[in-house]
């Protein structure tokens, strides 16, 4: 048996971030120019998927928080499953309105690269700790993912040279444009070309591209249905909750239960309604209907799961963990003596010392060049050994990039001496 659908497709194949595109020599282009195999057979975005698919970030993002933190249970949701989550409601759209898949995957994948421990609640204690040590610069996950694909990450060439990722400007952009919080409907890319580094706040920019956007639509339906499924699990709804919810889906359900709708479910609906109501005039738009039943189901998550009072100890945990690996840390600066010291408190706290210690040798001007050649380092040095602030910025950049269980592992580290 076959099945017709009344959507039409293709609608946006015009607007394709591809060759022929007037933004696509911008949407490829580079902040410096990449090594090249001579038998290299992948496009440019498809080489930048691959990029962040082998990077140390992403392998990270299996043990980092969605919702519920350092959970034991395999099928609470982490923050890699959400990235697949989202790239593959991201590719189910662009293909059938025709944009470019392979740049929709790589933003898709890439755009939580930055997310700290703790998942939403590490990311707000960092943002607060940072005001707190006056650190001069400000935090949220999408500015903080863009720094870790464009300083932070490295791959080795064929040289075995540590090189940063240097993705393109559209996967970059896509990526630090990819605020999924607020809700809008309607969308369209924007037409100028900016630094992306001038972004100061989330979603103070549209992305650049199609394929931008619907990753960003992505985003949204992905974890609304995927939350409630561990919330149930978790056994943290109560009924008149549930009851609650029932009320809000059963004009796209009728009077099935809560516990016979599931993350695929609302995901085709939504994705199906986004594609059926979407056109290049009016941009990525739900039909009304739809969109005032997300809205409702988005303040049915924040009243219910997000701001559960369970979670209000995870919460004191946690900023605990970030406050007490922050103060460690921060109390080894002394000018260029700041690596020595560190190693000499490996004795103490042998894993803290000696990964903060490589990290600074890494990405500090510290080493001398004749040293960063024999480690194979030829990324870019991004922190000054003698500026306290640029050390404070270090020490945020690594507990940043930290996973729930290696934070943990770190606190334990320390409390345990």
């Amino acid at each position: 048996m076959t099945f017709k659908t009344t959507i039409k497709e293709n609608l946006f194949i015009d607007y394709a971030m591809v060759k022929g595109n007037p933004k696509y020599e911008r949407a490829t282009s580079r902040l410096f120019r990449i090594y090249r195999k001579e038998d290299d057979i992948r496009a440019p975005f498809e080489r930048d998927y691959h990029r962040i698919l082998y990077s140390n970030a992403y392998r990270r993002l299996k043990h980092k928080t969605q919702v519920f933190f350092a959970t034991n249970n395999d099928h609470i949701c982490t923050r890699i499953e959400h990235v697949n989550h989202v790239s593959s409601a991201a590719e189910t759209i662009a293909k059938h309105l025709g944009l470019n898949t392979e740049l929709v995957r790589a933003i898709a994948t890439g755009h939580d690269l930055g997310h700290p421990p703790f998942g939403h609640t590490g990311e707000k204690i960092l943002k607060d700790k940072i005001i707190k040590i006056g650190a001069g610069v400000d935090f949220w996950h999408e500015k903080n993912s863009l720094r870790f694909i464009d300083y932070i990450e490295t791959l080795s060439d064929y040289e075995g040279l540590e090189r940063n990722l240097n993705l393109s400007y559209a996967v970059r952009d896509g990526i630090v444009c990819h605020c999924g919080e607020v809700m809008e409907n309607g969308l369209k890319p924007r037409e100028e070309e900016i630094d992306l580094e001038t972004i100061s706040s989330p979603n103070q920019f549209q992305s650049y591209s199609w394929e931008g956007v619907a990753v960003k639509i992505a985003d949204k339906i992905a974890y609304l249905g995927r939350d409630i499924e561990d919330a149930l699990s978790k056994k943290i709804l109560t009924q008149e909750s549930i009851n609650e919810f029932e009320l809000i889906i059963q004009d796209l359900f009728g009077h099935k239960k809560l516990t016979e709708i599931n993350t695929s479910t609302l995901v085709h609906l939504f994705t199906a309604d986004l594609c059926k109501n979407s056109n290049p005039d009016i941009g990525l738009s739900f039909s009304k209907e739809y969109y005032e039943i997300m809205k409702l189901i988005k303040d049915f998550n924040y009243k219910n799961i997000y701001n559960h009072k369970r979670l209000t100890a995870f919460h004191s945990y946690a900023d605990l963990i970030i406050e007490t690996i922050l103060k460690t840390l921060c109390e080894y600066f002394d000018y260029s003596n700041t690596i020595n010291n560190l190693q000499k408190d490996e004795i103490f706290y042998p894993v803290l010392c000696s990964t903060f210690k490589e990290w600074l040798i890494k990405y500090s001007d510290f080493a001398t060049e004749e040293d960063r050649r024999n480690k194979k380092f030829v990324n870019k040095v991004i922190y000054d050994i003698n500026n306290e602030n640029d050390y404070k910025v270090a020490v945020i950049d690594f507990i940043s990039g930290m996973t729930d269980s290696f934070a943990i592992k770190m606190f334990n580290e320390i409390m345990n001496c």
